[in-house]
């Protein structure tokens, strides 16, 4: 692979993770991963300059700094409790991680196995339901499997569609999954019954792939394009800017 000039998967993955902020205005970003920690930074460089970034702890930084620096410029205070009046008025668009993910958008981040007595005990439920419920979240997989697609969770932390649906109006007014990114393509649930629908392979991937390791049935259009390939000065800003240390690759590797 030369490293100057072919695309990686991680790269790719870069780009889509960034595209989750597309047009999301004045909103804070709340990446939680390396690759979508860059992504909301490219964003924030590039199609969605209105976005807001913390340093990952209590202030909103001026400047777009590489991942691992601090904030060079100091835009904003937002404390504990400035953070949580985002989060519950719908100013904030989340990426979280899952541990397990169903059909419908439910996230699992806390146990495996019955919850009563667990098989394995994961981060706890944390804030999931009230960032479902009250902003708009996205979910990013780094390692795309049958143990992460799952049929159903073993305990809903992140709500999904179907149980949004069964809590009623309350539920639904704010709720909304707009991505799923993995390292093997895009999903979104845009379809009648809101099931998870593949939007896009990376480049070398093919839906046999991720048909195989999806452990549920996903909605699969005719034709599945490509998740598109990032700009020459998306490449750059990845590169020089945001991530020079490579540390993408450590989460999805060449």
């Amino acid at each position: 692979m030369s490293r100057g000039t072919t695309t990686t998967r991680a790269e790719y993955c870069v780009v889509a993770c960034a595209e989750a902020w597309r047009g999301a205005g004045e909103v804070l970003a709340g990446p939680m991963g390396t690759v979508p920690a860059i992504g909301a930074r490219l964003a924030k460089l590039t199609f969605s300059p209105e976005l807001l970034l913390t340093d990952g702890e209590a202030l909103i930084a001026g400047d777009v700094p590489a991942l691992g620096a601090g904030a060079g410029t100091v835009e904003g205070w937002l404390p504990y409790r400035g953070h949580l009046a985002l989060v519950a008025t719908g100013r904030r668009h989340v990426m979280m991680g899952a541990s397990q993910l169903d059909r419908y958008g439910n996230q699992n981040i806390s146990c495996i196995g019955d919850w009563s007595r667990p098989t394995r005990q994961l981060l706890g439920v944390r804030g999931a339901p009230v960032n479902t419920l009250n902003n708009p979240t996205s979910y990013w997989v780094p390692r795309h499997s049958p143990r992460v697609f799952v049929e159903r969770v073993d305990m809903v932390c992140g709500v999904g569609y179907d149980r949004a649906a069964a809590a009623g109006p309350s539920a639904t007014r704010h709720h909304r999954i707009a991505d799923v990114v993995s390292d093997l393509g895009v999903f979104d649930f845009d379809t009648p019954d809101r099931t998870m629908r593949l939007r896009s392979v990376h480049p070398g991937v093919t839906v046999e792939q991720v048909v195989e390791a999806t452990g549920f049935t996903l909605t699969i259009p005719d034709e599945v394009p490509r998740t598109r390939e990032p700009t020459a000065e998306e490449l750059r800003l990845i590169r020089e800017v945001l991530d020079p240390k490579r540390l993408r690759e450590r989460e999805v590797p060449a």
